[in-house]
């Protein structure tokens, strides 16, 4: 009976509430989501950031009193969830081509990988990898779309192990570190979680306003030129003209 009730239960789970898909899965779960969202397209809708958040939250036990995860075997199925998921996109991507994207249907997806394209394009291979984990759905897209374009193995590989593990772990400990020192701070659960995503945030809208404040450094040098050398035509008339 107690068999039956379990399995109706992860039957009905919310694969898209972080708390539900824990309480049915557990760590294998986050390690699964990780995998999924990252290396396999179709799930570009789970939620990773506060998957990660919540679940090392409930390692403290003071959230919810009926769960509590372990934080060494979550820190592990978390990293190794990511890392797995992103090499196997990449190779999928490297197989496949743009065969996939082309496929599919969904406007955000495709969206996303318009966005992982731009990354690329505008960062280089290692700034768009690291900072492609920290936004939902191109993360999901960057890992095939860099196989597609070729980026190189090593490459690849390096900077996706860099920036899953600063994800993947740096979610969970900051969930840990919150849940120990904030009592009764589940209470707070959806505020904090979406201020985890508005800070995952940060270090692309950081690069994005680098970005344009250099590209318009550069168009008002550029700019200035033109006045200078009409200045210094100008003034070699009037030296004829004297002369």
């Amino acid at each position: 009976m107690t068999t039956t009730t379990d399995l109706a239960a992860q039957l009905a789970v919310n694969v898209l509430d972080a708390r539900s898909l824990l309480a049915a899965f557990g760590v294998l779960g986050v390690g699964v989501v990780m995998f999924a969202e990252t290396g396999l397209l179709l799930g570009f809708f789970l939620p990773g950031d506060s998957l990660l958040f919540t679940a090392g939250l409930l390692c403290t036990g003071s959230a919810d009193r009926g769960l509590k995860l372990s934080l060494p075997a979550l820190l592990v199925a978390a990293a190794v969830g990511a890392l797995a998921g992103a090499q196997c996109g990449y190779l999928l991507g490297r197989k496949a081509g743009g065969a996939l994207l082309a496929r599919s249907r969904s406007a955000r997806l495709k969206e996303g990988a318009l966005h992982a394209e731009e990354l690329l394009d505008r960062y280089g291979h290692a700034k768009a990898i690291v900072l492609a984990r920290f936004v939902p759905v191109v993360r999901t897209v960057l890992n095939p779309l860099a196989g597609t374009l070729g980026v190189p193995v090593r490459t690849f590989t390096l900077w996706q192990v860099v920036g899953g593990l600063v994800w993947s772990l740096g979610l969970t400990l900051a969930g840990y570190a919150l849940g120990s020192s904030i009592p009764n701070v589940d209470r707070y659960l959806l505020p904090i979680v979406a201020l985890i995503v508005v800070v995952s945030l940060l270090p692309l809208a950081a690069e994005l306003y680098r970005s344009r404040k250099g590209g318009r450094t550069r168009k008002t040098s550029g700019s200035a030129e033109p006045v200078e050398s009409a200045g210094s035509a100008e003034s070699a008339k009037s030296r004829e003209a004297r002369g």
